[in-house]
């Protein structure tokens, strides 16, 4: 949440590539009531929000009032996220039916303050050591079988991807040995195992997916912390992997790990753990919320024509349920890059908000998408086909940005963007960490001048060439040129 701060100008405000005058004519009454970041679109009130939204999630994870806290950190994190659907990831999803669950969950009966406040309350128990149970409910079978959801789903989607990226004689080149260039873990993974090793090692990701959550559910049942403990430990290491080889991923690696937190066995010393269920009376209410929340699931995934929806109803952030990401092996890299020409005729990097225009492959070797802009970002390039004023106002924001980190005032009328072309590139992914030549697609032409633009979508034109080397659109001086 903190990290929000950073994108709340630039698409969350009224000044933003989207503001509340577009998105507000087409979102119904219950996405406007249930948006409370969309009830105003000034800068102020939504850091006011956010600040706030901050606050809820820490005492939340502290464990003060835990359980409206809980209600409150859903219900703000479906807001925020309804404010601006094009930025949802996968990660969002993830706290997304995570805060759901913890609402249902007794998550402020131990290492809380809510549990601090309870025992000292007590009189004559300050001495007495805490006693351990074991919670049964509704809400944590829930929780586990959605768990077990993700990772049936994820596991799948790899197990029966058409390329078959992610079996042993994947041709060319395995799934692992795609993804696992991007950082420079990645590089140490590869030079310790080589190509073989993770050619060896890409289908045992999916078999782990697949069975890990059945292993720990078994160890669950026959009361086995030495399996709950392998399987979870299995699982985390996983996922640390993922976030040490691949660019933006540890925060949604971290949370993924977190869930697991649910199958964890008591830490005792003795034999016996106490077993507490929740009453009958008090599983009424967990049953109709979840019941609801799954069938409302079932029914979007199969049933519903709202999985292009979500900037309309609300149905695609509250209930899409699929995690079948990372499903085929990475066949190129992608990056972008944006040269402009400014009032004085110099050529800088719009993207980048750098003076100086680079075609190479960005990273030292560890490329990725987006890297000149990561985190939210990331989406920005996959919105090129807005028309009308929704295009107008999302690349018109490029020039504004521009002018304004730049001091691009009265004072300083040379450092005024005059227009600029957005590429996207491309260099496929090649055997012993290798990449072929760059090839580039402009993407957008646009064109700002004294509050005025003129805009051109170039979908699919293409010019082969080295990054940096010669070519219509591979040097500085041609771009130049042509700007």
């Amino acid at each position: 949440l903190a990290l929000r701060f950073n994108y709340l100008h630039a698409f969350y405000s009224e000044e933003g590539t989207l503001p509340m005058r577009l998105l507000g004519v087409d979102i119904d009454p219950i996405y406007r009531l249930m948006c409370v970041h969309c009830y105003s679109g000034s800068l102020v009130y939504q850091q006011i929000l956010l600040g706030v939204q901050c606050l809820v999630a820490a005492l939340f994870t502290f464990g003060y009032r835990t359980r409206l806290m809980s209600v409150l950190s859903w219900f703000l994190y479906l807001s925020i996220t309804l404010r601006n659907t094009w930025l949802a990831f996968i990660l969002d999803r993830y706290f997304h039916y995570l805060l759901f669950y913890a609402m249902l969950l007794p998550l402020g009966d131990a290492w809380s303050v809510d549990a601090w406040l309870s025992e000292s309350k007590k009189k004559g128990d300050s001495g007495k050591t805490r006693s351990t149970e074991m919670i049964v409910s509704i809400a944590t079978a829930a929780l586990k079988m959605q768990i077990l959801w993700i990772y049936f789903d994820a596991g799948y989607g790899k197990f029966t991807d058409p390329l078959k990226g992610w079996t042993y004689g994947a041709d060319p080149l395995p799934a692992l040995d795609s993804y696992a260039r991007h950082t420079i873990g990645s590089r140490y993974l590869y030079a310790l195992l080589g190509p073989f090793g993770l050619r060896l090692l890409t289908p045992t990701v999916v078999w782990v997916e697949l069975l890990v959550v059945p292993i720990a559910l078994l160890g669950s049942y026959l009361g086995s912390a030495k399996i709950v403990w392998t399987a979870v430990g299995l699982i985390w290491s996983l996922h640390l992997g993922i976030a040490a080889t691949i660019r933006n991923t540890v925060l949604l690696s971290l949370i993924a790990n977190c869930a697991w937190c649910i199958f964890l066995p008591p830490v005792v010393q003795s034999k016996f753990v106490a077993v507490r269920q929740i009453p009958l009376k008090q599983h009424i209410p967990m049953i109709l919320l979840v019941a609801s929340f799954v069938a409302g699931s079932v029914w979007f995934e199969t049933a519903s024509n709202e999985c292009n929806q979500s900037m309309k109803h609300i149905w695609s952030p509250l209930l899409h349920n699929r995690w079948n990401v990372f499903v085929g092996a990475e066949e190129y890299v992608t990056w972008e890059i944006a040269p402009g020409k400014l009032q004085d005729g110099s050529v800088v990097d719009v993207w980048g908000n750098k003076n100086h225009v680079d075609w190479t492959m960005p990273g030292s070797g560890t490329p990725c998408t987006s890297t000149a802009r990561p985190g939210r970002w990331r989406s920005f390039p996959y919105l090129a086909e807005l028309e009308g004023e929704s295009g107008e106002v999302l690349w018109s924001y490029l020039c504004r940005q521009w002018d304004s980190n730049n001091n691009a005032d009265d004072q300083h009328p040379g450092r005024r963007l005059v227009r600029f072309k957005f590429f996207m590139l491309q260099a496929d992914v090649l055997p012993n960490m290798g990449f072929s030549a760059t090839r580039k697609r402009l993407i957008k032409e646009y064109t700002c001048t004294n509050g005025r633009s003129r805009s051109s979508q170039l979908e699919g034109s293409s010019v082969d060439g080295e990054g940096g080397g010669e070519g219509e659109e591979a040097g500085g001086m041609h771009v130049g040129a042509e700007l």
